[in-house]
């Protein structure tokens, strides 16, 4: 199948950061995060389909996000640690490569990600815990995580829109 057909059939809507996304799990059970005392469900999942035309803008959340790779090309996880470094995963089915099937975004940390050069598409699976709330979404501004990390200004350019 190619993108199109993939996000018709799985029935995806536009995400905010970019790319395409339907919610497929929310559990029942809620939990109280500590840091926040804000009640959270234990656990969300999404479909999430980018293509190499897009990209998923730069943003933080208070959650660890697990992506799972699924089908297509590569997926670049680029993120941003609390120390400042940067980080590039490499999400896909080239083990031999390098390339991971799952990879884990900690809690906090500034990511996007971008369908690998010469790729088309990439659908993967997020799972978040505790579950994902619009209320901990971050989408970065450009300028303001420029000043925070302008060693990173050139990957930053490229996964902000503003």
């Amino acid at each position: 199948m190619n993108s199109k057909e993939l996000a018709e059939s799985l029935e995806l809507l536009p995400h905010p950061e970019g790319g395409y996304y339907r919610e497929t799990y929310r559990s029942g059970t809620s939990i109280t995060v500590p840091e926040s005392g804000d009640k959270r469900q234990l656990a969300t999942a999404i479909y999430f389909l980018i293509e190499n035309t897009n990209f998923s803008a730069f943003h933080k959340i208070k959650s660890d996000e697990t992506w799972h790779f699924y089908e297509g090309d590569t997926l670049e996880v680029i993120e941003i640690d609390l120390s400042g470094q940067l980080i590039i995963t490499k999400v896909g089915k080239n083990i031999k490569e390098g390339e991971v099937f799952q990879y884990t975004v900690k809690a906090n940390h500034w990511f996007g990600s971008r369908v690998k050069d010469g790729g088309g598409f990439s659908l993967v699976g997020c799972t978040v815990a505790p579950g994902f709330d619009f209320r901990d979404f971050e989408l970065a501004k450009r300028d303001e995580l420029t000043r925070l990390y302008p060693q990173h200004e050139a990957i930053i350019t490229t996964l902000t829109r503003s």
